[in-house]
């Protein structure tokens, strides 16, 4: 399932830094911390590898 905003996008990226252990777990903050909490490190790079360019900054309800 990709990524349906910028902001998941790179959250699901600070995330998945932090399941690889390159960033510290401590420093994630919001929905990064909740994606890591609750996500697999598959779930997590198909949220990351989504293409940046026609998403929006921020999903709509």
């Amino acid at each position: 399932m990709p990524a349906q905003s910028k902001a998941q996008q790179k959250a699901a990226g600070a995330a998945l830094s932090a399941k690889r252990g390159d960033t510290k777990v401590k420093d994630l903050q919001g929905a990064s911390k909740d994606m890591y909490d609750s996500m697999s490190e598959s779930q997590l790079e198909d949220f990351a590898e989504t293409d940046r360019k026609d998403l929006p900054e921020k999903k709509s309800d």
